[in-house]
């Protein structure tokens, strides 16, 4: 998935286990490890903003995006067209 969650990696710089986000932000730990470990589909603005307030930080610095190997900037462009029209 193009879209990349680092959610580990401000876990580690705020020195914080993930038990104790997923209490702060109220979410379960199950739901964090979906999200950790790049499975989640849909990340919801209110939990997103509850992870930013937490781990003090912008989304910018919990999501990035990466093309796909061996993926063409036309294809990214005719996936996003597609996703566009799926969810709406």
């Amino acid at each position: 998935m193009p879209i990349v969650v680092d959610v580990d990696v401000m876990l580690a710089r705020r020195k914080m286990s993930a038990g104790e986000l997923a209490e702060r932000v109220g979410i379960t730990p199950a739901n964090l490890a979906v999200l950790k470990n790049g499975r989640a589909k849909a990340v919801r603005f209110t939990t997103l903003g509850a992870l930013c307030e937490v781990l003090d930080c912008q989304p910018g610095d919990l999501l990035r995006w990466e093309p796909e190997p061996g993926a063409t900037e036309e294809g990214a462009a005719e996936d996003a067209v597609a996703a566009a029209r799926e969810s709406g």
